[in-house]
């Protein structure tokens, strides 16, 4: 093994740090609860119970009750929601139906069949039509369309995977992240998990685990916030295309995703990998096979990861950030600026430090 390569890997396999693998500080849960209702915004409604929810899901999760940990929550949660559990959304009855109608359109399905279908009288006596004009939350939303594919004829073999809802609670956590990280949930689950997500509880938990539930090595905690947005690891493999648009000369969008998504054709960012694979002394299979392994610690561990930063470190003739804040605009029926992920972790980073500010003063 080459002396640069054998360096590169010492200096990967360095260690993994997280929240979850800290040694738990030793406080009692009554301090920790203390703290939090001091640090919740005076005019948060019920703080004593947003501090309870918060500390439950760290203790079922055993996430240390750091001053940083605690507000790297709160000020997602401040940013998100502003510590609402089912937060109003403006102009949500028409966000939906746009929504709705380009899901139909993706799946083929006529728009008068669709008008047809909202036009049927619900169990209230209301059409759904009549009462997607009123909703004004994301759980309202969800509900009624739960109760829309279940009463309309064939609702849930035309209409099942319409529901324009995909994330919920205070923290707006992905509901597809809670269902796939619902094993060890502490609570007795109201109807689907999807339920839960709306829950202060439930919204808390899911978040919590989505934003400090895995390793990461981060130099600040604003690359967890970009992640919290744009996915686990986001802000390592944006790093790690930086190093290879560096070693290779060739552009690259710091998106974060090293393999193209559900498809098994070479993406930029890998055929960029590929151009290097002389000077990699890996094959193609091997680099895809690292590659595939971006959502997770161990990619960090491979040695297309070393490879590529040993390249560009040397042609930069120093270390280069193994954390960037990724490029990737936002895209959401719910967004009508132009804003960033960069923006987003940047805004929430701004809501920590005064966080920390005030956890320093007691």
């Amino acid at each position: 093994m080459p002396t640069w390569l054998g360096l590169a890997l010492l200096l990967a396999l360095a260690g993994c740090a997280s929240p979850r693998s800290q040694a738990p500080a030793e406080r009692h849960p009554d301090a920790v609860r203390a703290q939090l209702v001091r640090l919740l915004p005076a005019s948060t409604a019920d703080r004593q119970g947003w501090a309870t929810d918060i500390y439950a899901a760290f203790a079922a999760q055993r996430i240390a009750t750091t001053d940083a940990n605690l507000c790297a929550v709160l000020a997602v949660t401040e940013q998100e929601s502003t510590f609402q559990a089912d937060p109003p959304v403006a102009g949500l009855p028409r966000i939906a139906r746009q929504e709705i109608n380009r899901r139909a359109a993706a799946l083929h399905v006529p728009g008068f069949l669709v008008d047809a279908a909202l036009g049927i009288t619900s169990p209230n006596g209301k059409s759904y039509k009549a009462r997607l004009a009123s909703v004004r939350s994301e759980r309202q939303l969800s509900l009624l369309f739960e109760d829309f594919i279940g009463m309309v004829p064939l609702g849930r073999q035309l209409f099942g995977g319409l529901n324009p809802v995909h994330t919920g609670g205070p923290m707006q956590v992905s509901i597809a992240f809670a269902e796939a990280h619902a094993r060890d949930y502490p609570y007795p689950v109201d109807g689907s998990i999807r339920h839960e997500v709306f829950s202060r509880r439930g919204g808390l938990y899911f978040g919590i685990a989505h934003l400090l539930g895995y390793p990461a090595d981060y130099p600040q905690m604003r690359y967890r916030f970009a992640d919290f947005n744009a996915g686990w690891y986001a802000s390592r493999n944006a790093a790690f295309q930086q190093a290879v648009s560096r070693a290779s000369g060739i552009p690259l969008a710091l998106d974060g995703d090293l393999v193209r998504p559900g498809s098994s054709a070479p993406g930029q960012t890998e055929l960029a990998v590929r151009a290097l694979r002389p000077r990699l002394e890996m094959s193609e299979a091997a680099i895809r096979r690292e590659l595939k392994q971006g959502e997770l610690a161990e990619f960090a561990d491979t040695e297309v990861y070393a490879r590529v930063f040993a390249l560009a470190d040397a042609l930069q003739a120093k270390p280069l950030p193994r954390a960037v804040l990724p490029g990737i605009r936002l895209e959401s029926p719910k967004i009508t600026r132009q804003l960033t992920t960069a923006w987003f972790a940047e805004r929430v980073d701004e809501r920590y430090q005064r966080c920390l500010k005030r956890a320093a003063q007691g």
